[in-house]
């Protein structure tokens, strides 16, 4: 297990230590090491001494360093899922299903390293050649959340390596071991050193305005919560550093009146429940048209309350833990108040006795203006709303500040693509609980971030478009 930090192809300690923590006991797990001025200042010397060299290499090289990271990643899969569900909490099922699609974007990537296209074409009035090429857009500076720390990380060091970026890696102090793992399969994938440093700087905040008013920064890829992601982007600002941000959502999973029931029911557990609703695509917003409501919200809530929560790594367990106690606290509040206000408790509602940070798969029926619906549960929550009308169930659906993911259900696919494109989301699923894959490109609209990952447009988060004139 590694706890130390990556800096210039090294592990190395830093300044102090940092405990993590089993969120489902509370006991300390490693400690790991934090970052000062001096090894957030190696961290930049490295990468950008690194950067001319790395740029310059050939996209097959950059393909065949991810390639290897890829099938690392799935040799030593069973390590890194118990890794996963010891300092996330996340049920080893999730966490086995992380490491799988988090590794799909090193092999991904390691096929769009040698697919960068360009343009070449003569000029509307014939003067010229216009020839359009893309280049490594330098320094990445990338900040991760701690629901998907494998995930998250590979989503990000993908497409930077192979576009020819160098960068920092900043993961959450809550998961760091995951991203340490993954950056030392990189190690042994033979990424040159400098191109990939991992640093835990304390405090945060400051270190991080710090890295993004270095003139040597030029690029932030950033997930985390929107309220985090304004104030990183004001200190972006000065130094004008290109942002790619993926923030907050509150998804709405709406089911019409001609759905399949048992596959919607369905699709919402896995909406919901994935990552024991940790997730910014979770359906946090359940939308029932009044003629199946009954019906759905019966089978549902059955579903719900048959979920088996425990700690992670044991057998049969399908919620894990919170991150921590402050986190299940949130949802726990969040409820209370729901029920204080008139909600009504259909299963769970709870806080269980005892250790960790446990909170059961809970379902409520609220009404259209209920509080809860404005905040992004990150927990086994699930408000459900009864509404009338296609268009009152869009509108409803559009009444949030954000725009990840919208789910839809219906047996009409005419209708249902019809108010899909009527949501304000950047993804929507049809008929399907879960489209987030890595060859599609991830990302919202409105409050729910900047940019795309994943897909052909993840690479070029990366890439820095140049025109060139040619006179022929």
């Amino acid at each position: 297990m590694r706890t130390q930090l990556y800096i210039d192809g090294q592990w190395v300690d830093g300044n102090g230590t940092l405990d993590v923590i089993d969120p489902s006991d509370g006991s300390v797990i490693a400690k790991v090491a934090t970052a000062g001025d001096a090894e957030i200042e190696a961290a930049l010397a490295a990468a950008d001494r690194a950067a001319p060299a790395w740029a310059k290499t050939a996209p097959r090289v950059r393909a065949e360093m991810l390639r290897k990271a890829f099938e690392l990643m799935i040799q030593e899969a069973d390590y890194l899922a118990e890794l996963i569900s010891k300092e996330n909490g996340k049920a080893i099922t999730d966490a086995k299903g992380e490491v799988a699609y988090a590794a799909e974007f090193f092999r991904w990537f390691s096929e769009e390293a040698v697919r960068i296209a360009g343009d070449f074409r003569m000029s509307p009035s014939g003067d010229k050649r216009i020839l359009v090429t893309h280049q490594p857009v330098g320094l990445s500076l990338l900040i991760t959340p701690w629901n998907f720390p494998a995930g998250m990380a590979t989503r990000k060091i993908g497409p930077a390596i192979a576009a020819g970026c160098t960068m920092i890696l900043k993961p959450a102090g809550e998961t760091p071991l995951t991203a340490l793992a993954i950056i030392d399969i990189l190690d042994r994938a033979g990424v040159p050193k400098g191109v990939v440093n991992l640093i835990l700087p304390t405090p945060t905040g400051p270190a991080i305005a710090k890295m993004l008013h270095d003139k040597r920064v030029k690029n932030l890829s950033f997930t985390g919560s929107t309220e985090v992601g304004r104030i990183i982007l004001k200190e972006a600002a000065d130094n004008v550093i290109r942002c790619s941000m993926e923030l907050g959502g509150n998804a709405p999973f709406v089911v019409m009146d001609d759905a399949n029931l048992d596959e919607a029911v369905k699709g919402l557990m896995l909406a919901k429940m994935r990552n024991g609703g940790a997730a910014c695509t979770a359906a946090n917003r359940i939308y029932v048209q009044r003629p199946v409501a009954k019906e759905f919200t019966e089978k549902f809530a059955a579903a719900m309350g048959a979920f088996v929560m425990g700690r992670g790594r044991d057998a049969g367990v399908q919620l894990g833990a919170s991150v921590s106690v402050k986190e299940r606290n949130k949802i726990a509040e969040l409820v209370d108040s729901s029920i204080k206000a008139g909600a009504k408790v259909l299963t769970g509602g709870k806080t269980p006795d005892g250790p960790g940070a446990f909170y059961p798969a809970t379902v409520l029926e609220v009404d259209k203006q209920a509080e809860i619906l404005n905040h992004e549960v990150f927990g086994p929550v699930a408000p459900i709303v009864v509404f009338d009308t296609d268009a009152e169930g869009i509108k409803l659906a559009n009444s949030t500040d954000f725009g990840l993911i919208s789910y839809v259900y219906s047996e009409d696919l005419k209708r249902a693509v019809q108010i899909s494109e009527a949501l304000e989301s950047g993804m929507v699923a049809i008929n399907r609980g879960m489209i987030s894959d890595p060859a599609a490109p991830f990302g919202g609209v409105k409050q729910s971030g900047l940019g795309r990952e994943g897909g052909f447009d993840g690479i070029h988060e990366f890439l820095e478009t140049k025109y060139i004139g040619v006179e022929i």
